[in-house]
């Protein structure tokens, strides 16, 4: 019955959504009260789903949600219109007047603009009836619309009426005269149309999404025939990676396996695309190689095994003298990892104990090193280290081990943020805590560490999560749980209640490549999970998406190609333990 406890709280959650709101409201940077007052929408008379509001915003981000309370939330990444999911992300808004209206049941919503300029013709959403308003710029007299266009014509007017209306025969830019020509549109799309009412002056940019990029030519693995898929950057979309072995030849970056938007160049192995460009010509290797569809650079960065990468220099225990070798990534040989004593003083990286390949760089603690770069600047402490050979990219994580580290927050019943509840610190593990077992209450909570809000964390997501310091509160569903938490490398576990030997750590679960596009790949060798064990994968909202029973020898690799781009929890469990892991499937 315990192993039901967290589906049932999922589900209770769910469940809240179907049940008539006493009130919705919107609440955000965007809106009048911020984050700390909703601004409530009016309940329809006839349809006690349907809300509305006539509200001025500004620029910054918002959510519904019921009863002036986060237990129903409504959120999305789309604006104006969209459909809010349970705890979905924050809605991004643009600063105007808007005509709102929000549907509880569906959780769909529409901002209706409200503005004295808009776009009207026959390539516009509302045709030759109806102007799609423009939003206010930050600017004086100047407006942005993004906006999907159709074949055809269209004009700026003025208060929906034509007694004031621009119009020119250029295309994609121009400048409107008063009762000017119609705009030709002259390839259906979706724009960024901006416009100044002062001027005249117009633009339409058009905004192209790319489903997918893709390496072709003689020198890859498809030839000609068949584009090799990069892997978008989840943090910027607008970057594409991937490592692959190429041969002698041709290569160019092509989108949505279609030769209507290709990008050449005649520089190898870094240089800037054009589009329609001359083939890329081909050294063969092995290299990780990156696209970036808004400035077009490109680079094919060869992948060199190396047998050792050490780190050195007199903040190093070896001093310049001798390497401190790192340990080589079992999964990925371009990543390499330390746990430390450094003193004051400088470092470098270098391979096989030799100066010929070396990197360095100004900055501490984080940076990309280059080859023969600047010495490292090091501040005395115990750190683990992790770099990467081939991008160069480095990183010093600060150990602190800390006394004590509880939970506090009004989740825990009679508690205002008052009283911590400790947690015990792990005998093999010193940055692993738990609490065998607490009832809690719906409400929010943090871990700090110290009784002190010096160091804290928090995060927007439960039951399974990665808290950052000074993260969002916690937002706790009611129930009986077993708490974990690794004070280094913030991963935190709301599950079952735990008995002796039950402990295991979030942090010592490797799931990979993460973020994924088809392919999840979990690594157990360093828990106490054997044999059988049934791995499920929740959307953000507890929805059971795939379950399957496995055996946990070795590697396990989970199909995930069917999941849309967002992120999951996955959940791994037997008869005697449960463990989860937060994940992300980007396409």
């Amino acid at each position: 019955m315990k192993k039901q406890l967290l589906l049932l709280s999922f589900l209770s959650l769910l469940c809240t959504g179907i049940f008539a709101q006493t009130s919705v409201g919107i609440i955000g940077t965007a809106t009048p009260g911020g984050w700390d007052a909703d601004t409530d929408l009016v309940q329809d008379m006839d349809n006690p789903d349907l809300w509305t509001l006539s509200v001025t915003l500004f620029n910054g981000e918002a959510k519904f949600r019921a009863d002036d309370d986060w237990a129903v939330n409504w959120g999305s990444t789309d604006f104006p219109t969209g459909t809010g999911e349970q705890d979905g992300s924050n809605i991004p808004v643009f600063a105007g007047d808007y005509d709102i209206t929000f549907n509880s049941a569906t959780g769909e919503y529409h901002f209706a603009v409200r503005s004295d300029v808009g776009l009207i013709g026959d390539a516009t959403p509302g045709g030759w009836d109806a102007d799609t308003d423009m939003f206010f710029d930050t600017l004086p007299n100047k407006y942005f619309l993004p906006v999907t266009l159709g074949m055809g014509e269209c004009k700026f007017r003025q208060d929906d009426e034509w007694t004031v209306n621009w119009g020119a025969a250029d295309f994609p830019m121009g400048v409107g005269m008063q009762d000017g020509p119609n705009i030709p549109i002259e390839m259906a799309g979706d724009y960024m149309v901006r416009f100044d009412k002062s001027t005249g002056e117009y633009s339409f940019e058009q905004l192209i999404t790319y489903e997918s990029i893709g390496l072709i030519g003689d020198a890859t693995p498809g030839g000609w025939d068949t584009d090799t898929d990069m892997i978008q950057n989840a943090a910027n979309p607008d970057e594409w990676s991937i490592s692959l072995t190429l041969g002698d030849g041709g290569a160019k970056f092509r989108a949505n396996d279609m030769w209507t938007f290709n990008w050449g160049g005649t520089d190898f192995p870094s240089g800037t695309a054009v589009e329609a460009g001359d083939n890329i010509p081909v050294t063969a290797g092995d290299y990780l190689v990156k696209f970036n569809t808004e400035t077009l650079e490109y680079s094919f960065t060869e992948i060199v095994e190396y047998s050792t990468v050490g780190i050195i220099g007199d903040a190093t225990p070896g001093g310049w003298d001798a390497d401190t070798d790192m340990e080589k990534d079992a999964e990925d040989g371009s990543m390499w990892s330390l746990r430390v004593i450094l003193g004051d003083g400088e470092a470098k990286f270098r391979a096989e104990d030799e100066w010929t390949v070396n990197w360095g760089a100004g900055d501490f603690p984080m940076g990309v090193a280059t080859q023969d770069g600047a010495n490292i600047p090091i501040t005395a402490g115990e750190y683990i280290i992790t770099f990467n050979s081939v991008t160069g990219e480095y990183n010093f994580e600060e150990i602190v081990v800390f006394n004590t580290v509880g939970l506090i927050g009004p989740a825990i019943e009679g508690n205002a943020w008052d009283v911590d509840v400790d947690l015990t610190q792990d005998g093999s593990n010193e940055h692993l805590w738990a609490l065998a077992e607490i009832d809690l209450i719906d409400g929010e909570a943090k871990f700090r560490a110290e009784d002190e809000w010096t160091v804290n964390w928090g995060a927007v997501d439960f039951p399974v999560g990665v808290g950052v310091q000074d993260g969002p509160n916690i937002i706790i569903s009611e129930g009986t749980y077993g708490i974990t938490i690794n004070t280094l490398t913030g991963d935190y576990l709301f599950g079952e209640p735990l008995s002796a030997g039950e402990v295991l750590d979030p942090a010592s679960i490797k799931v990979f490549p993460n973020p994924t596009s088809n392919l999840l790949q979990v690594e157990l060798e360093a828990v106490e999970i054997k044999g059988d064990a049934q791995f499920t994968i929740f959307d953000m909202t507890g929805k059971v998406l795939q379950q399957v029973e496995l055996n946990t020898n070795g590697t396990i690799r989970l199909d995930v190609s069917q999941l849309q781009t967002g992120n999951y929890l996955l959940h791994i469990s037997n008869e005697d333990y449960i463990i989860g892991k937060r994940f992300s499937v980007v396409k």
